[in-house]
């Protein structure tokens, strides 16, 4: 007859318990899950066999992060040990887990079948909600204070040493970017069609958005328009027959006059659109910076902002390096992709991709094709970034070349190389820059200490 052990983790220690008539418990689950809240019945069927606490919170977190992970920690090792039967009499008994990957690597280390199916999930549901009474001299505020410590323990942990943390940087900026060129945009309508109200000619003049708002906040009332205000005005233009035009427009503008208050108004909200346009500008260039560092290959081959939504849309570099090539070409375009099986018409090309200038430069023909092999070789230089210990752009530049090449291969014909040509190329191009590296930085550690030798013998 099998016995039934079932392994419980509490933020206060480990606990074995032993389940009674777990052959006929498993005919009768539905009894089984009612039976888990009353404690009196409860007990007849689940008895404690032993438990060992924690002897600190480092303790506890370091087994807690093992167990996470699917790895036997040595103090859950040694405890199974010594509470289970000897292992001759092992083949009988069956160890209930919660964590599949646990119990296969409890199987594989102490030689003892795992299983975390059956009436296992309902029994381990019942000794949670009555840890604290199945355990002698354990309250429940002292059970709620160790789960607490132990979960913000464990959160912490788990955001500092997040892999994906420079890759959240990345993410958060792009969904920035986007937020802000929506919200300059709507920003700059309003004030299109609040300042027209005055001077409605400037429109026609400067239609640019950016340039059009620093204009507004710079004249004010049109009427002090005069001759000293064409070098300011082509100062933020960069043209004077535009600043010009400007003067020579308010002279004879069709435009409604407004109260003092209204400008000042006006003014303080162009203001803000102005600093929030130069804001952006900061904000792309961190961007920059962040994706030059965190995946040069990828940033080299389509651009910095089409890299980053690449990123923001599979969650990481290291999910996107995951992805086959044929899911990141239509990445973005989810919402087509169904429609299309849905209707059985054709699926999507390209999704966030379209934004590369390599899409736009083929023909209508070779967009697809392009999209494909673009696609390709995203995925290639996504798989470097990631798993390259030596960060290096030469993979990108090959990269790039590559698809330049193809589009000039569907124009006119000329034959590409070979990938693999290209792909040892950059190899003998990446390996000799690190051997140049390598030679340099011994240079300089020489270098110090012979500085360091010459001090000493000074003194």
């Amino acid at each position: 007859m099998s016995k039934l052990h079932v392994l419980y983790e509490h933020s206060a220690g480990f606990a074995l318990f032993r389940v009674a008539e777990f052959e006929e418990l498993a005919a009768f689950l539905p009894q089984v899950e009612e039976s888990v809240t009353d404690l009196q019945r409860f007990n007849s069927v689940v008895t404690l066999n032993a438990f060992q606490p924690f002897k600190s919170a480092v303790v506890a977190l370091e087994n807690i992060n093992a167990v996470s992970e699917g790895i036997v920690p040595e103090d859950l090792n040694l405890f199974l040990e010594g509470a289970l039967p000897k292992r001759k009499k092992r083949g009988k008994c069956t160890l209930g887990v919660l964590d599949p990957k646990l119990g296969a690597a409890i199987s594989e280390a102490l030689e003892i079948p795992c299983s975390h199916t059956g009436a296992v999930p309902e029994i381990l549901r019942g000794i949670r909600h009555h840890f604290h009474a199945l355990i002698k001299g354990l309250t429940l505020k002292a059970c709620s204070v160790a789960q607490l410590g132990l979960g913000h323990s464990y959160s912490r942990a788990r955001v500092k040493f997040n892999v994906h943390r420079v890759d959240n940087m990345i993410i958060q900026s792009i969904a920035l970017l986007d937020q802000l060129d929506k919200d300059i945009n709507t920003f700059s309508m309003r004030i299109r069609e609040w300042y027209s109200y005055h001077f409605p000619e400037l429109v026609s003049i400067v239609p640019e958005n950016h340039l059009y708002t620093k204009c507004a906040e710079y004249i004010k009332d049109r009427k002090t328009l005069n001759e000293e205000s064409l070098e300011p005005l082509t100062e933020i233009l960069g043209d004077s027959e535009k600043a010009q035009a400007i003067v020579d427009a308010a002279k004879m503008s069709m435009g409604m006059d407004i109260s003092p208050i209204d400008l000042i108004n006006i003014q303080m909200f162009a203001g803000r659109v102005v600093a929030l346009s130069n804001y952006r500008k900061q904000i792309s260039e961190y961007l920059h910076t962040k994706m030059n560092s965190v995946a040069p290959n990828l940033t080299t081959l389509i651009g910095d902002q089409v890299g980053a939504r690449l990123i923001s849309k599979a969650g990481s570099l290291t999910s996107l390096a995951k992805y086959p090539a044929s899911t990141l070409q239509i990445l973005g375009a989810e919402k087509a992709l169904f429609r299309a099986l849905k209707t059985r018409s054709n699926t999507p090309k390209y999704g966030l991709l379209y934004h590369s200038t390599f899409i736009g430069r083929a023909g209508l023909k070779n967009k697809g094709r392009i999209s494909r092999y673009l696609a390709n070789k995203c995925s290639i230089a996504s798989r470097i970034d990631c798993f390259s210990e030596n960060q290096t752009t030469i993979f990108g530049e090959k990269l790039r070349q590559q698809v330049e090449d193809r589009l000039k291969f569907y124009e006119t014909g000329d034959i590409p190389k070979k990938n693999i040509e290209v792909m040892k190329e950059a190899l003998e191009e990446a390996s000799q820059i690190v051997v140049d590296a390598t030679a340099s930085a011994k240079k300089k550690k020489k270098k110090k200490k012979k500085e360091q030798q010459e001090a000493m013998d000074e003194d």
